[in-house]
């Protein structure tokens, strides 16, 4: 693979986050914002009660279009209007469903361009990849309030191994400690099930997860090494972390595969997008999203 063809596949390896604590809009600008959004994605929004769910909501589904239009409308300057639309499997994983996906050129640079979101607490994030499945997973350190820490996470240890366990509960003196360790392990979990669209986590004790102080991770599956798939955990903030999977598109579950742009592909075309870079996060404001959406919103309004 060229040069010049790797570097523009990079281009669909995207980190993108929204502290949504640092908006609090006016009824106002909250309608302003969703009118950015395809009419079918109001309700989607709207139908929760509570405001922070709602910004939450609002704020995943802006992510997607901007992303899309960042990636996907920049990479084919003569994109038509309304030509791809956002739909969900029935496990709920979004995907871009793109019409004259190939004619438009983009199978040379993003052969399966798919993407994930996550919102926990002050944060909705978004990744992408151009190639291999993605999973994002974000936790925030809340500690739990009608319970204790040991009864709240007794209840998800059959999801762990036993290796895994033990570093969970001998994590540290203070429950705290033992908690954060908790959510970190889960996250990585999480973003492995939401990588392959799968809503299922039985038998997740079977993936085992080592690290060297949260870098260098790695998985084995019934204790083989899973060197198909990468993995990062990263902090955000003082109370937040996210974990990112990267994997193989045959791993998809079933009703996600069947959305996919490619899924075999030889051993040479898989490690070019297994090792790509992967991404720092870009932190950007609401400002910055409305402002990518109103210029396609205008754009397509004119066209």
């Amino acid at each position: 693979m060229s040069h010049k063809l790797k570097k523009r596949m990079e281009e669909g390896v995207k980190r993108w986050v929204v502290d949504i604590s640092k908006w609090d809009p006016q009824p106002c600008e909250f309608s302003v914002a969703l009118s950015l959004l395809p009419s079918h994605e109001h309700s989607s929004v709207t139908r929760y009660f509570k405001t922070e769910d709602q910004k939450r909501a609002l704020i995943s589904r802006m992510l997607q279009y901007a992303l899309l239009n960042d990636v996907i409308k920049l990479n084919t300057p003569f994109f038509p209007p309304h030509n791809f639309i956002i739909k969900r499997t029935s496990q709920g994983k979004p995907y871009l469903d793109l019409l004259d996906y190939d004619k438009l050129g983009l199978t040379t640079y993003f052969p399966n361009f798919n993407f994930n979101v996550s919102h926990h607490g002050d944060y909705v994030a978004i990744a992408s990849e151009p190639l291999c499945l993605v999973g994002i997973d974000i936790v925030s350190f809340d500690m739990p309030k009608k319970e204790t820490v040991t009864e709240f996470i007794h209840f998800f240890s059959s999801y762990f191994s036993s290796s895994e366990w033990d570093n969970v509960v001998n994590a540290g003196t203070c429950s705290n400690d033992v908690l954060i360790e908790f959510y970190r392990y889960w996250s990585l979990k999480e973003a492995y099930v939401k990588a392959m669209g799968s809503g299922l986590i039985e038998g997740l004790n079977k993936v085992e997860f080592s690290h060297t102080n949260w870098t260098n991770i790695s998985a084995t599956m019934d204790g083989k090494v899973m060197a198909l798939w990468r993995f990062w955990l990263l902090q955000l903030g003082e109370i937040h972390c996210v974990a990112i999977a990267r994997g193989p598109p045959l791993s998809a579950d079933m009703s996600y595969k069947s959305t996919l742009k490619k899924v075999d592909f030889t051993e040479d075309e898989y490690n070019i997008g297994l090792h790509l870079p992967n991404e720092d996060f870009v932190e950007l404001s609401v400002d910055q999203l409305v402002s990518i959406l109103q210029r396609t919103f205008d754009c397509e309004h004119k066209s």
